[in-house]
């Protein structure tokens, strides 16, 4: 007879699952990178940035806490994802807003600032010309962006050399456009309160109240170089008047040396003058000894 022996054997309890891990907390919006510019597009570059006039704006606008001149990042009314429809101007310029939430959103963001820009520019390039006469002129329009300037160094993509417009009532009209004596093109920006000017291929700024072109980095130079010689002048008329001191001291000492020496004389002077008045005296005094004595020895 065979016997049957059941073993039970004791199950382990499975571990319930892990929880998948939460998503990353989102932190603050970001604007993608823009890409890299095509090259016929470096015009830009060349025009605002080669020739220092960004930061020349940037330094005659004011207060660079709280004014803003920016260039090639996105602009957007909200945070979004993508960039699909949105622009970035080759120069922007917005006051009373924040320089340092544009920089760390990598863009300017209307909702973040409280504020559409004041002023955008775009200058002409081949592959962006149409859009920037036909497209953009809407797309800014609807941002509630004040001024929309355009430059074209020959007037061939964009038809003009020099063109601005102004918002009123949503919609852009256009800024009048004067053509100086010289054939130069020039606009008034009351965002800006300067002249543009479309002047031998080049893009100038002017303050219209002296007429002069903004400061830029050759008069910051010239400055420099006219305060060096200021000083260079000064420290030679310094050194000059030094040494005429030393002069004048080295004269009255030399003087007053003189002095001392004729007053030494005089004393000498006037020690042989007593001198030779005793020994007068004193041989006056033996004369008459000597006749006393004489008559003396006549008289005996």
């Amino acid at each position: 007879m065979t016997t049957t022996t059941n073993i039970t054997t004791a199950k382990t309890p499975l571990a319930p699952p892990s929880p998948p891990p939460l998503p990353p907390a989102p932190g603050p919006f970001r604007f993608p990178d823009p890409p890299e510019r095509e090259l016929d597009e470096m015009t830009s570059f060349r025009q605002l940035h080669k020739t220092g006039h960004s930061h020349h704006l940037s330094q005659h606008l004011g207060n660079e806490d709280t004014t803003l001149v920016g260039a090639d990042l996105w602009i957007a009314l909200a945070p979004r994802s993508g960039t699909r429809g949105l622009r970035r101007p080759d120069l922007l310029i917005a006051f009373d807003v924040d320089p340092a939430a544009y920089d760390a959103t990598g863009g300017y963001l209307i909702s973040e600032q409280g504020k559409p820009p004041d002023f955008v520019l775009e200058v002409a390039s081949v592959s962006t010309a149409r859009v920037d006469v036909e497209q953009k002129p809407i797309d800014y329009a609807a941002l509630g962006i004040l001024e929309y300037w355009r430059f074209d160094e020959t007037g061939a993509f964009h038809g003009k050399r020099l063109a601005g417009d102004r918002l009123v009532n949503g919609k852009y009209v256009p800024i009048p456009i004067e053509e100086l004596p010289d054939g130069s093109l020039q606009g008034y920006s009351p965002a800006l309160n300067l002249y543009l000017r479309a002047e031998h291929g080049q893009l100038g700024w002017y303050d219209p109240e002296t007429g002069r072109h903004i400061a830029t980095f050759n008069d910051e130079r010239a400055g420099r170089l006219r305060a060096e010689a200021r000083a260079d002048q000064a420290e030679a008329r310094a050194d000059e008047e030094h040494e005429a001191r030393l002069q004048e001291r080295e004269a009255r000492t030399q003087a007053e040396a003189r002095s001392e020496q004729e007053r030494e004389a005089r004393l000498q002077e006037r020690e042989a003058r007593v001198q030779a008045e005793a020994r007068t005296q004193q041989a006056e005094a033996q004369v008459r000894e000597m006749r006393e004595e004489l008559r003396r020895l006549r008289g005996g």
